[in-house]
């Protein structure tokens, strides 16, 4: 398996990751072995190998996920996509450019849920209804300003 970062993984992938690397333990294989085949520190491996000596595989299985569950529900996190493609001026604004705290007021007005505008940019990512751009470096952002400047110099 590729090393992949963990944070790009589904629930469901960082499952299936575990119970992998739980069938590689139980044949013998190290678990500095397990941590470079599957991108993970060896303290991972080691509290998987715990966990499976301990209790077994159902340790490593997903459980609940911790945190406030969703003012939203499914249908309407789906409703929430629908308002965000249909555009902000079908939300009743006058331009064409959603911004987190006109998406936060759509929401609110169509389902009646406030939620503060950072969170809503994090909801907008969530649903894959935007990307989180790079930020620029200071040094990218003086050049831009200064085009009589090269980095090449």
């Amino acid at each position: 398996m590729d090393t992949v970062a963990e944070s790009l993984l589904t629930r469901d992938e960082m499952e299936s990751r575990r119970l992998m690397a739980a069938q590689d333990l139980q044949t013998g294989l190290s678990q500095s072995h397990v941590a470079r085949k599957f991108g993970v520190s060896r303290t991972t491996a080691s509290r998987w190998n715990r966990a499976l000596s301990g209790t077994g595989v159902e340790a490593l299985r997903k459980r609940r996920a911790p945190g406030r569950p969703s003012r939203l529900s499914a249908d309407q996190q789906a409703g929430v996509a629908d308002v965000f493609k249909a555009g902000p001026r079908a939300a009743g604004f006058e331009s064409d450019r959603w911004t987190t705290l006109r998406f936060a007021e759509a929401i609110h007005a169509r389902f009646g849920v406030r939620y503060d505008p950072d969170h809503v940019g994090r909801i907008m990512h969530r649903l894959g209804l935007r990307e989180r751009k790079p930020r620029q470096t200071p040094e990218l952002m003086y050049v831009e300003a200064r085009p009589e400047i090269s980095l090449a110099s």
